[in-house]
């Protein structure tokens, strides 16, 4: 059964989303007019790149570069361009979420005029991100660098917007527990994942591969939020959100890529749900005192606590501080008053001592923790 809904099927607020994980054929514009406000929680737009192609341009055997020359990349002017990029930018906004935010991806040809119109509209910049290509196309001509990149702007809806989606434990882990860099290095799209026409040529000219569709979807979204693309071509997007158990909406005008789009969709398996979670932020956790130790009965008035040196040792107070000598405090006060430090980090700091060993306090914050969820569950 096919994935196309037409505009006119398509309700303001319907009780179940039916236009949920379906292809909408029409105009960017005219169907993102026709979907409810306010309802998606990501937005990835690839939109036209207006190359401004002058002629056909061959490698230096005279064999001729397959490049972009379709006609829904050619604009008459850069005033026509801006029009359209308004347009439809306008109308993403009014769709996304107020904690929701959207990736527009482009090159030097457009992205410049993108990003002043969507500073204009109020959407506040988060990053730029640059995606760097491990396998370009050389510049044949030899007048200019090889343009080995392109940027994607990552913004949020409003300037004020604090709650929105940034996954950041889980890409500090995935790259081997340092922060993820705003420069990203994966190929162009090829191979076995470049799906071809009838013909064998390229089903369509600018497909993006998988690899990046999945990082910006796992680092800005949460398994069963809806991701929109408003230009949605082959269908990266909504293949790579249904592997992934989040929803998609796509739009796209051209039959022949809906049909290619549906069906490479309907091929993908999602993930198990068990392997979808986002590795949980530090900020989502809930917040344990030191008192709670002392409430729990995990502490006792009384015990001793010392550094990983047992250069100092502090005792335990009833009402959840520690003393050291005649100073008393919270934990981190007291760690930093004998370090001369001017903070300190109580929970590391501090270690209680178990069978011979010292461990610090914080094994002791986390088995507090995970009774405070499981009170929850």
């Amino acid at each position: 059964m096919s994935a196309v809904r037409h505009l006119e099927d398509l309700s303001s607020t319907p009780a179940k989303a039916e236009w949920l994980d379906k292809i909408v054929r029409g105009d960017c514009v005219a169907a993102l007019d026709r979907l409810p406000a306010k309802s998606v929680d990501v937005i990835f737009a690839d939109p036209p790149y207006n190359l401004q192609l002058e002629g056909a341009l061959h490698r230096p055997d005279q064999s001729l570069v397959d490049a972009v020359d379709d006609a829904w990349d050619q604009f008459e002017s850069f005033a026509a361009y801006d029009a359209f990029t308004r347009a439809w930018l306008l109308a993403a906004r009014r769709v996304l979420k107020p904690n929701g935010t959207i990736w527009v991806i482009g090159s030097y040809h457009n992205i410049f005029r993108v990003g002043a119109i969507m500073q204009d509209l109020g959407f506040w910049v988060l990053n730029d991100v640059v995606w760097r290509k491990t396998n370009p196309m050389p510049n044949f001509r030899g007048r200019r660098f090889q343009n080995a990149h392109e940027t994607m702007i990552w913004a949020s809806r409003e300037r004020d917007t604090k709650n929105y989606t940034f996954n950041y434990e889980s890409m500090k882990a995935a790259n081997d527990d340092v922060q993820m860099r705003s420069d990203w290095l994966f190929p162009i799209c090829n191979g076995h994942e470049r799906l071809k026409n009838a013909e064998g040529t390229k089903a369509h000219p600018t497909q993006k591969p998988e690899a990046l569709l999945s990082r910006v979807i796992l680092s800005s979204s949460k398994p069963g939020d809806i991701i929109l693309d408003p230009f949605f071509g082959t269908g990266t997007t909504g293949a790579v959100a249904k592997k992934l158990g989040r929803h998609f909406v796509g739009i796209e005008r051209d039959q022949g890529y809906i049909d290619a789009a549906n069906a490479r969709i309907a091929a993908v398996e999602p993930l198990e749900d068990g392997i979808l979670a986002p590795m949980p932020g530090k900020r989502a956790e809930p917040r344990v005192a030191f008192a709670s130790l002392i409430d729990s009965g995990l502490v006792t008035p009384g015990t001793q606590l010392f550094d990983r040196k047992k250069r100092w040792a502090a005792s335990v107070r009833a009402d959840g501080t520690i003393a050291v000598g005649q100073e008393a405090g919270s934990i981190h006060r007291l760690g930093a008053h004998v370090q001369g430090l001017d903070a300190c980090n109580g929970w590391t700091f501090w270690h209680f001592e178990q069978e011979g060993a010292l461990k610090p306090i914080d094994e002791l914050r986390r088995v507090a923790r995970q009774n405070l969820l499981a009170v929850g569950a």
